[in-house]
């Protein structure tokens, strides 16, 4: 659920979907799936709190990594009401190879490097080169809205025959349509933590929860990249991370999942 940050939009929310008249109900269920994202930026106003790309730094002692690296988050820089259960400090990395085959539960597509640790640079031990390596600027912390079919099938699917699914999904984009006009579009954006999921062919938060229904509610979206013309392979592809809130709590990052699509 929305943190406090963004009581007034909430509240401007509520009137503009009243005028529209949009079921209440319906409104506030939907209002419970909007959550709190950092989002971030090439160009922007904010600290330079991450980056694309590049080669790991990580402790001598740790294997070499396998995949390329595809984002570092400095943590000690994020702000308060993420959602998530982070890292004060340190160093988030994420690893992802550029093609829709890797996915799933794999070990090593995030690890954590606590504050002051000895780092070198490590350059992917596997056949891609590493991704471009450019600084990102925190753009803003902000509200994440559900994908509209994302949402409905998980609502609907089971009840509803292909006509009342496709109302359904209109409700809903009507309702994403009342959030927006309340504070408008956010700039483009290229790499997030927290939020909802961007389903492309599908949304990686409900195939993790299919997969993996072990404390299927648990899990979370953790950070997303929306790949650019440097990741040639994906064409404009989709790199998510998702793991239980449980196993972040604990650093558990071995207990990480990654989906790829485009």
């Amino acid at each position: 659920m929305i943190d406090h940050w963004n009581t007034d939009r909430v509240r401007h929310f509520r009137a503009e979907a009243a005028s529209r008249e949009l079921p209440a109900a319906e409104v506030e269920e939907w209002l419970e799936a909007v959550r709190p994202a950092v989002f971030w930026t090439f160009e922007g106003a904010g600290p330079v709190a991450a980056r694309l790309g590049g080669d790991a730094l990580l402790p001598e002692e740790e294997p070499a990594p396998t995949p390329p690296l595809a984002a570092t988050v400095d943590c000690s820089l994020l702000p308060d009401g993420t959602g998530l259960p982070l890292p004060a400090d340190g160093h988030l990395l994420f690893f992802a190879a550029p093609h829709v085959g890797f996915g799933g539960s794999k070990d090593g597509i995030v690890r954590y490097v606590p504050a002051g640790t000895r780092t070198t640079a490590r350059p992917a031990d596997s056949g891609y080169g590493a991704y471009p390596s450019h600084d990102l600027c925190m753009g803003w912390l902000g509200a994440s809205t559900p994908d509209a079919e994302s949402y409905a099938s998980a609502k609907w699917d089971d009840d509803l025959d292909a006509d009342e699914f496709d109302q359904a999904t209109q409700l809903v984009e009507e309702m994403a349509a009342a959030w927006t006009s309340t504070g408008g579009l956010w700039p483009m954006w290229t790499f997030a933590l927290g939020g909802n999921a961007t389903a492309l062919n599908y949304d990686p938060l409900a195939s993790v929860r299919e997969e993996e229904p072990e404390d299927a509610e648990d899990w979370a979206l953790l950070a997303t990249w929306r790949c650019g013309e440097e990741v040639k392979e994906l064409d404009r592809g989709v790199m998510s991370w998702l793991i239980r809130r449980k196993d972040l709590a604990s650093l558990r990052f071995d207990r990480a999942h990654i989906c790829v699509d485009m």
